[in-house]
């Protein structure tokens, strides 16, 4: 079979597995119509046993059982079994939680500490001040961050961190910016390691990430077998999480938000669903430059109007900021049998950090990659801010605003959310939070998760457009030739998330996003010497003075 024949029996393979994962989802082709939905148990049975497996391969209990707490109810009462024994509950420790955990804590300490020590420096960079017209790249260091950020300042800032308050409790919180404060570290050394793999394209844009230096990088330590199947397996986990969470968990829950904010009815979801993906289309058919542009401006005006609001809340209720902060650190470690206990609260903490900023991931790279320097380390120095933006400031505020108000534990509250699915929970808590100061803010919030899931699709199809160059370069190098097929793919299906249920299919893109940090990691800690051995020279010539702004 010829290149040409062997490229277009792949596309027309790929194309098929996305309809079939499609329509195998659907419980009926009912666009903008109203009608019964399946219940979800019926719906795509064969992608939710295989998400069951999936999970029980890489998210199995590490403790085996072996950690119980006693059940209570919302009052703190002990939960009786029909014997009239207290009942017991497991509390699992999900194999790659661990994983993703231990990877960003072993490069923190690998590294020195550079998210610490690197801080000021990272910001200066960001600022501009070493920024080079005639580096290599695509974009500035500032848009390069602002397009990573797009894609994790979405829907879990406004909606699970409340969640995990609720699921946790407060002392959730505590965990969640311990884990970013060592995710800083991790997207360091992914960052680093896409500028120093990246690929220049044959119309002079940058293909980079952790499926190019997981493949080259790992072929320079001998260890090219290994690196390509790491490679493969990372650009088909991003593609399918690109169009999953990346696309229709946000077109899904930006319309809910929408339909029930101005109460309108559901055969509405084809409209906004069309609206948005016009949107979308309007800048991702212009690639990382267009994005870059679209981003460095959505991404300070969404962060600034969504922080404003949290301090009108927050500081509206000043007297009550000691005894929120004091909850965060005192549930941390405290053996609270209703959240689980401290294992529980813990994990609770680590799985929201990682949904939040993707730190260990390895997504944030492909944009990072797109960046001008020939400083590699520098842009890793750039993207270790991404965590302190998106966890310890923006999922703060949240947190603050949600403990400050009392809504995570407020019966009332709770009971309107009871029948809701996990993310409209999150969505309608941190409402009624912000509603206790400022009545007409659901409007704003509304916004507020349009603008974040919108910036979130559009960075999420750059992310998974170069999962599909990637693989398709492999056959007659046509990665580029092929990929407005994946752009047309993706913008049809932001309508298919905004118009059905799609219950399987989320937790589908769940297990692939989360699944990133399995390849990545592996990769990175093979390839950390290499980064050390960079970071090593770049900080004594920073050190030494050689390295001034106007001079670099």
């Amino acid at each position: 079979m010829s290149r040409h024949g062997k490229t277009r029996t792949i596309t027309l393979l790929l194309s098929f597995v996305c309809s079939l994962l499609l329509l195998a989802s659907l419980p009926g082709a009912s666009f903008g119509e109203e009608k019964a939905e399946a219940p979800p148990a019926e719906s795509a049975s064969w992608l939710k046993d295989f998400n069951s497996a999936f999970a029980e391969l890489l998210f199995f209990d590490i403790s085996q059982g072996a950690i119980e707490v006693e059940e209570v109810d919302v009052h703190g009462q002990a939960v009786l079994d029909e014997q009239g024994n207290v009942k017991q509950k497991q509390i699992a420790i999900p194999f790659l939680l661990a994983f993703l955990l231990a990877g960003s804590i072993f490069f923190t300490f690998w590294f020195g500490f550079i998210n610490v020590r690197g801080l000021r420096h990272s910001i200066n960079v960001i600022r501009g001040k070493f920024d080079r017209e005639q580096d290599k790249g695509e974009i500035s260091h500032f848009r390069a961050l602002t397009s990573s950020l797009s894609a994790t300042v979405g829907l879990g800032n406004i909606a699970g961190v409340a969640l995990a308050i609720q699921l946790g409790g407060p002392g959730a919180v505590f965990w969640m910016l311990f884990t970013a404060v060592f995710s800083m570290t991790a997207k360091f050394s992914s960052c680093t390691l896409a500028q120093m793999y990246r690929k220049e394209n044959e119309d002079g844009s940058i293909s980079g990430g952790p499926m190019y230096y997981l493949d080259i990088g790992l072929k320079h330590i001998g260890l090219g077998p290994f690196g390509k199947i790491l490679g493969f397996t990372y650009a088909t986990l991003v593609m399918m999480a690109s169009i999953g969470g990346g696309n229709m968990f946000q077109a899904n829950q930006t319309t809910a938000a929408v339909l029930s904010t101005l109460s309108l009815p559901k055969s509405y979801s084809l409209t906004v669903g069309a609206v948005m993906a016009a949107f979308v289309a309007l800048v991702i058919l212009g690639g990382i430059k267009r994005i870059g542009l679209a981003t460095s401006r959505i991404v300070p005006l969404m962060c600034g109007v969504y922080v404003l609001a949290s301090l009108v809340v927050i500081l509206g209720n000043a007297s009550k900021i000691p005894e929120a902060i004091g909850l965060i650190f005192t549930m941390a470690f405290t053996n609270n049998a209703f959240f689980g206990g401290l294992v529980g609260v813990l994990v609770m903490g680590v799985r929201r950090a990682a949904f939040s900023n993707e730190g260990g991931l390895g997504s944030a790279a492909i944009a990072h990659a797109a960046a001008k320097t020939d400083e590699p380390v520098r842009e890793g120095i750039v993207g270790m801010i991404g965590p302190v933006i998106d966890t310890m400031i923006v999922c703060m505020m949240t947190a603050l605003v949600v403990i400050i108000t009392g809504v995570w534990d407020n019966p009332e509250v709770l009971q309107g959310a009871a029948d809701l699915d996990n993310t409209k929970k999150g969505v309608l808590l941190t409402s009624a939070a912000f509603a206790t100061v400022i009545p007409w803010f659901p409007y704003v919030l509304t916004v507020c998760v349009s603008l974040f899931a919108y910036s979130t699709m559009i960075s999420w199809c750059y992310y998974g457009e170069r999962g599909w160059i990637y693989i398709f370069d492999h056959f007659g190098n046509s990665g580029l030739k092929t990929v407005v097929i994946f752009r047309l793919l993706f913008v049809g299906f932001v309508i298919v998330g905004a118009t059905e249920t799609l219950n399987n299919v989320l937790d589908f893109s769940d297990l692939m996003i989360l699944s990133l940090a399995f390849p990545n990691i592996i990769g990175s800690v093979l390839l950390a010497p290499k980064v050390k051995e960079l970071l090593t020279d770049y900080w004594t010539r920073y050190k030494s003075g050689a390295m001034h702004p106007e001079r670099d």
